[in-house]
């Protein structure tokens, strides 16, 4: 082997070994950043003139389990889900208050119930007349307060899908960019892997959003679709547009048209408003805003409605005209036999015992519709008031089990703080797994002792050429001295 050849090699290895410590370097810095992918070096051997030339560095390869990623993925977009129920929940309990709370409906109910018995032992007691009315507006309170929680609640879902379409446009239109410039970048010749590592990132987030499975194209282009099907990028990005709703009241609802779904070039994504985009926080958002959050209302009106109704019973108050309504209206109405959707926000007291709207708090004592007060020590009325609040009855609507207006409420009450339960019980499982898939892609990653150990080989081998390089040198030396 000539000198020159020698040369080459060691300059070739010096050359090699440089590039490798700086991408074994790389992936250190980098052990703990997201979507950064460990590289490895490509090396193959050259020849020059039929000899020994060498090693060139061939490429930069980037080390990522792609099954791992598209497991992480999946389980990154069911966490998302769960925890997009669990926080609406978990807000919906700290409005509406647990079972034991006293701001609760169920306590407001059960102190109003013990404030019809108290006043009923001492019928003569204008102060606890007014102990009675107090109670009965706070469980109308309570009742019209968790209702519009409940809506406030379903209008910030809707505001989330609103934010969850525009991140996914805006997404997917950074993954159209990141595509084109990997292909520039690898048409130059140039190392792709950071783009690459940047598109992951998008990639991401968009599967927090919609469940997606990356599908690889020519020149480093890769396309997405949901799980379901859809196409949501393969050249153009797709584009989704929403209209969302800045107040969202009772009565409005996808199936009604006063809520509006996911649109794609103006045709609506499915009959549930996200269609094919289904299995992440989007589809979440919509759950909570068509379906958990107005189930939830629509148990409140049931409550509203059993109450209402107890005291338009004639049984309970003989003294109230038919038409009119009884100590609890409809917004100042009878209830009637109609839709009761929103009837938790309409609730109020009767005028008619409201001093402040001036009516008596007599009333109480001598039944809504009396004509006139009757004897202070008449304990009649609020007994079967009381009653009424404890008679056992089912529900207006869905029937069910009978139970006492108190004991409707506590229900209601608690089954809010169940479905709290269950969506952070969900939570918890949905958590383990992606942790468990995020452990097993860094298990995939960069292992630091290992590439502490390559930076000795590399320091090694650097130094064996950089020694060739120094003895063809001294041999010159000493052959142009002959």
């Amino acid at each position: 082997m000539s000198f020159s050849h020698a040369l080459n090699n060691a300059l070739s290895g010096l050359t090699a070994t440089s590039r490798m410590a700086e991408v074994t370097s790389d992936n250190i810095s980098n052990a703990m950043t997201d979507g950064f992918g460990r590289r490895e070096i490509q090396l193959s051997s050259t020849s020059l003139g039929g000899q020994g030339g060498g090693v060139r560095v061939t490429g930069v390869e980037r080390m990522v389990d792609r099954g791992i990623l598209s497991d992480r993925r999946a389980a990154g977009s069911a966490m998302a889900y769960q925890q997009t129920i669990a926080d609406a929940f978990r807000m919906l309990e700290f409005e509406t208050g647990s079972i034991d709370d006293p701001h609760s409906i169920g306590q407001r109910m059960a102190s109003f119930e013990a404030a019809l018995t108290a006043s009923a032992a001492d019928p003569s007691s204008e102060q606890r007349l007014a102990n009675v009315f107090s109670s009965m507006t706070a469980v109308a309170g309570a009742i019209k307060q968790d209702a519009d929680a409940i809506q406030v609640q379903r209008a910030e879902a809707d505001a989330l899908i609103a934010s969850h379409v525009d991140t996914l446009n805006t997404s997917l239109e950074q993954v159209y960019e990141l595509n084109n410039s990997i292909q520039q970048m690898i048409n130059s010749g140039g190392d792709p892997n950071a783009l690459v590592d940047e598109r992951q990132r998008v990639i991401d987030r968009i599967s927090e959003i919609v469940p997606v499975r990356e599908i690889d194209r020519q020149q480093g282009k890769v396309a997405l679709v949901t799980q379901s099907g859809e196409v949501l990028l393969d050249g153009r990005p797709a584009q989704y547009e929403f209209q969302p709703r800045a107040i969202v009241t009772a009565d409005m609802t996808l199936a009604s048209g006063g809520l509006d779904p996911v649109m794609k070039n103006g045709q609506p994504m499915g009959d549930d408003g996200v269609g094919k985009l289904s299995g992440g926080a989007l589809e979440a958002a919509f759950k909570l805003r068509d379906d958990a959050l107005p189930a939830a209302a629509d148990a409140l009106d049931e409550i509203a409605a059993d109450l209402i109704g107890r005291f338009e019973d004639p049984s309970f108050d003989p003294t109230r005209a038919p038409g009119t309504p009884g100590l609890f209206t409809d917004g100042g109405a009878e209830l009637g036999t109609g839709d009761i959707t929103g009837l938790a926000s309409r609730i109020a007291v009767n005028d008619a015992v409201d001093p402040a709207e001036g009516g008596a708090l007599w009333r109480l004592r001598a039944g809504v519709g009396a004509a006139g007060p009757v004897n202070a020590g008449d304990a009649s009325q609020l007994s079967l008031y009381a009653d009424a609040l404890a008679d056992k009855r089912a529900l207006p609507a869905t029937g069910g089990a009978v139970a006492s207006a108190a004991t409707h409420a506590g229900g209601w009450v608690a089954d809010v703080s169940t479905g709290r339960v269950n969506a952070e019980e969900a939570l918890g499982f949905a958590h383990a797994r992606y942790d468990t898939m995020k452990a097993a892609e860094y298990e995939g990653g960069v292992d630091t002792d290992y590439e502490m150990q390559q930076l000795l080989i590399i320091e090694q081998a650097y130094a064996a050429n950089a020694r060739v390089v120094q003895t063809i040198d001294q041999m010159m030396r000493q052959l142009l001295e002959i």
